[in-house]
Order: structure tokens, then C-alpha cells, then sequence
């Protein structure tokens, strides 16, 4: 193959590329795990990444090739579905790097190819990995080996669930001048004609994807792959295959340039993503996380430090959203269409509940709104102008109910600063009632750039950094967690 030497059993790159270091890294480890730890799902993985790194590396000479591996790829995909469950969740990809950090100093700047695209508004529900709850974790263990440059560039990727993101950033700048560059593939498109995210299509698209955004990414920031300190991904939680993916390509390109790699949580990705902006908060600080799959209050005492305070009991907020719209007619993702929608509608046509306000505590449901609304929807003439204001009575339930929330939270904690984060943080109407909320108490509330509010490598990048800066880092294992919660992680020091 081009690009590698047979190397005893191992395939070791001898040409200076993304592909070849990610190759070499993903092949060598893949190879160990499936001969002697009975890894077939990470067989299945080396054998994708065959297939779309040969079309890569040969160009419109590969197709002979691409469909033997395709048609090999298919017999192992049998292999791994029919023992799915068996344990697969944490691959540990063992052995010495064979290529180290000098051979990236040969390597030019990476020309710029895929297309990026930002997603807006709220998360897309759907389909999900439904793996057993893990309550193992990832081991962040002191790096006592390495002499810390202070500051540091950290290449982030995010491949938790249908966008795939790559980002860099450096702390040598403070606020937004630190991410030097960052793009985002959405799925959207992908996943429209099943109504929701297809987690084995999720995973093949993060494949084809991923490598073209990493180079993509450091030719917008001006860097090659020697100017990078560090290399943080999403670990968990998310889609067990979608995780792979990234962390794969994330360990096997830090272990071939003989850099220290960070699994990182995505919920606090997106907690510290407002911390990227311009006078961004200071702990301590209440954090709302709401998304597709997350609605949460947070007591942040210290990065790192996290107490829940509340939690969704059934749907999140950004689910809510999809599957209202859903029932709706709304096309996917429904979220954004019914926030667009809601624009147009006129507030009080409709009242809804807002779901446990009337009662104390600090937790959500929303499962019970959704249906109000379903009963409303089919009452109705089903006109224009009424789904415009359904929408609208829905929303307004929903943004109420996180303001009435969250303002119990402030008063619990006995703190004025509101950091909120996720996909619904988009949502303008949910902007303007937490910072008039806010400002009202004395306070302040501190939201990311909509662009980031969604799933994003600049997240993840930021979060890698902080916690490589302070001396952590993941060991040797490729740890990915579908399930992972955030107060199991270790505080920074």
C-alpha cells in the first residue's frame, strides 16, 4: 500500500501525512487488540478505515481495491453485531509509538478539503446506542514525565453523536482569539429520511469525514501537525461507535507524534464553552445544560468540580423540541423548524403547563408537555397561522419552565452568574428571558456564540487544553464511555 512498509507484523508509515499517521497508529493498535484481546468491533473499525483511507491514498486507482475491503468489511461488520453487547466498551490500544514527534517536523501544511458546515438550534433526537449503564470512568492520571510548555496548542475532535467537529486552540491568547480555527461536517442530511440519527451511519460518516477535517482545520489555523502540543476528544458520553471513531483517530495520531492525548467529557465541553469568550465567568457559577439528550442544572464550584442539582426525569428540552415538532409535520431536525415556527406565532393563543413549577425541587419533565400540546395540535383546524401559534405556546412553556428553574438554582446555590450551554442555549427567545432574569437579580447570565452551542471541536479543544495545561491526561487505553457522569470527574489541580 502506498504510503507504508511491511514491518514485521506491524505497518509502519514512511511518508508524512495525516492519513499515514492515523493509519499507522488506528492498524497497529487494531491489529494487537483483534489477535490477542479479541477485538472484532475494533477489527471492524481498522477495516473501514482500510477502505476510506485507500480511496484517499490512491485516488480513482483505488476501486479494485476499495471493494475487496469493502466486501472484507462487510464479514467483519457480522462479526461485531452479532456479539455486539459482549464488552466492548473500553478498546485499549497498547504498544510503542513506531513513528515519533521528529517525523511531523517534515511534514508540509496540510491543504484545506471536505466542507464544513454549522449547524444551528436544537440537537436532532432519535436513535441511540442502549448499552447497560457503565460506572467505570476515564482515568486522567500526572504526567510526571513530560516537561509542560505553558502555553499550548491542543487539536480538539468531537464525533459523539451526528456532527463532526475539529478544532484547534491555543492558550497562548485569551477569550475568542484563542481558537485558532475550527469547522463542523453536520449530518443533517444524512440521517432526514429515517427521522432521526442511525448510530451505524453516524459512525461511517465520522470515518469518511474526520481526516478531511483535520487537515482542513490546521490549514485555516496556518499550523502543521509539529506545531501541536496535545490532542483532546469527546470520550463519552455519546454513541459507542461514534466515540470510536474519534478517539481512535485521536490516540493513533498522539501516540505517532509521541504527544500526550485527553478523553474529554462532552456535557463539560459544552459547560466551559462560554469560558472561550470575551470576559468570560469565573467559578463558582450555576451551568444550565440543555441539548438533545441533556437538561441539567450544575453547581460549578471549580473547573473540574461539579455538583447536579437538577435533572430531566424523562425528555430533554432539545428532545421535547424534536419530537413536538415531529408530531407536528415539522421536517427534521424538528427543533430548529419549531423555534423558526414560534417566531411567527402569536404568545397566549395556547397556554401549556409549565412541567413541575408547582412544586418544589430543581428537576425537569417535559414528557408531559409534549402530549398537551399533541391534544391541542389535534383539536385544532390545523392551519398556518395555528401550528405558528402552538409552537408558540410551546415554546414559551419551555422557556419559562428553564427560567423558573434556574433562577430556584441561583437562590439554592446562593449565586448571581448563569452560564448556559447546549444545543436549546441557540434558542433567542431562551437568551433574552435568562439575561433579563439575570440582570434583573444583580447578575449576569453567560451564554457561547450560537455557533458553538451545538456540537462543536472547539469545545472539546478548550477542555483538552485546560486540563492538559494543569498536568493531566488520559492513560495509554482508548477509554470511550456512552454513559459518564460529569461528578466522577477529577477536579483540576
Amino acid at each position: 500500500m502506498q504510503g507504508f512498509a511491511q514491518e514485521s507484523d506491524v505497518l509502519r508509515p514512511v511518508k508524512g501525512s495525516v492519513h499515514a499517521l492515523t493509519f499507522g497508529g488506528v492498524a497497529r493498535g487494531a491489529a494487537r487488540l483483534a489477535l490477542h484481546r479479541s477485538g472484532r468491533l475494533a477489527l471492524a473499525l481498522l477495516g473501514r478505515l482500510f477502505v476510506e483511507l485507500a480511496l484517499a491514498d490512491f485516488g480513482e486507482n483505488a476501486g479494485f481495491l476499495a471493494g475487496a475491503l469493502e466486501t472484507a468489511q462487510g464479514k467483519l461488520e457480522g462479526l461485531v453485531f452479532a456479539d455486539f453487547d459482549a464488552g466492548h466498551r473500553n478498546l485499549g490500544l497498547f504498544g510503542k509509538p513506531a513513528v515519533g514527534r521528529g517525523l511531523a517536523k517534515e511534514f508540509a501544511p496540510p491543504g484545506p478539503s471536505g466542507r464544513a458546515a454549522h449547524d444551528n438550534g436544537v440537537a436532532p433526537g432519535g436513535a441511540s446506542s442502549r448499552l447497560p449503564p457503565d460506572h467505570s470512568t476515564v482515568n486522567y492520571v500526572p504526567d510526571h514525565d513530560r516537561l509542560w510548555p505553558s502555553p499550548v496548542k491542543v487539536l480538539g475532535i468531537e464525533t459523539s453523536c451526528d456532527e463532526t467537529g475539529v478544532a484547534v486552540y491555543d492558550t497562548a491568547f485569551t477569550g475568542s482569539a484563542g481558537l485558532r480555527a475550527h469547522a463542523v461536517y453536520s449530518q443533517i442530511a444524512l440521517h432526514a429520511e429515517y427521522g432521526g440519527v442511525v448510530p451505524e451511519l453516524a459512525s461511517r460518516d465520522h470515518v469518511r469525514k474526520l481526516l478531511p477535517l483535520i487537515r482542513q482545520t490546521l490549514a485555516e489555523a496556518d499550523l502543521t501537525l509539529a506545531d501541536l502540543d496535545g490532542v483532546a476528544y469527546t470520550a463519552g458520553p455519546g454513541l459507542v461507535g461514534a466515540l470510536l471513531v474519534g478517539a481512535g483517530v485521536a490516540r493513533s495520531l498522539a501516540w505517532a507524534l509521541e504527544l500526550p492525548a485527553i478523553g474529554v467529557h462532552h456535557m463539560e465541553g459544552h459547560l466551559l464553552a462560554p469560558l472561550m469568550e470575551d470576559d468570560p465567568p469565573q467559578a463558582p457559577f450555576v451551568a444550565l445544560l440543555v441539548s438533545g439528550g441533556h437538561s441539567q442544572l450544575v453547581a460549578v464550584d471549580a473547573i473540574g468540580s461539579y455538583r447536579l442539582l437538577g435533572d430531566t426525569l424523562d425528555d430533554a428540552a432539545g428532545e421535547a423540541f424534536d419530537k413536538t415538532a415531529k408530531l407536528m409535520g415539522l421536517p427534521y431536525p424538528g427543533g430548529p423548524q419549531l423555534a423558526a415556527l414560534a417566531e411567527h406565532g402569536t404568545s397566549g393563543k395556547f397556554k401549556f403547563s409549565r412541567p413541575m413549577t408547582d412544586r418544589p425541587g430543581l428537576d425537569f419533565s417535559f414528557s408531559g408537555l409534549k402530549t398537551q400540546v399533541l391534544l391541542a395540535w389535534r383539536g385544532s383546524d390545523q392551519s398556518d397561522t395555528t401550528k405558528a401559534d402552538v409552537a408558540r405556546g410551546f415554546e414559551d412553556a419551555v422557556v419559562d419552565t428553564l427560567a423558573i428553574k434556574c433562577e430556584r438554582a441561583l437562590e439554592a446555590a446562593g449565586c448571581e452568574v448563569l452560564v448556559v450551554a447546549g444545543g436549546v442555549g441557540a434558542n433567542k427567545r431562551l437568551r433574552a428571558r435568562l439575561h433579563a432574569m439575570a440582570e434583573k437579580r444583580g447578575g449576569r447570565a453567560c451564554f457561547p456564540r450560537p455557533a458553538l452551542c451545538t456540537d462543536n471541536g472547539a469545545m472539546i479543544a478548550f477542555a483538552g487544553a485546560l486540563r492538559l495545561e494543569a498536568g493531566q491526561r488520559s492513560d495509554a487505553a482508548v477509554h470511550v464511555m456512552p454513559r459518564w457522569e460529569m461528578a466522577t470527574l477529577t477536579p483540576l489541580v
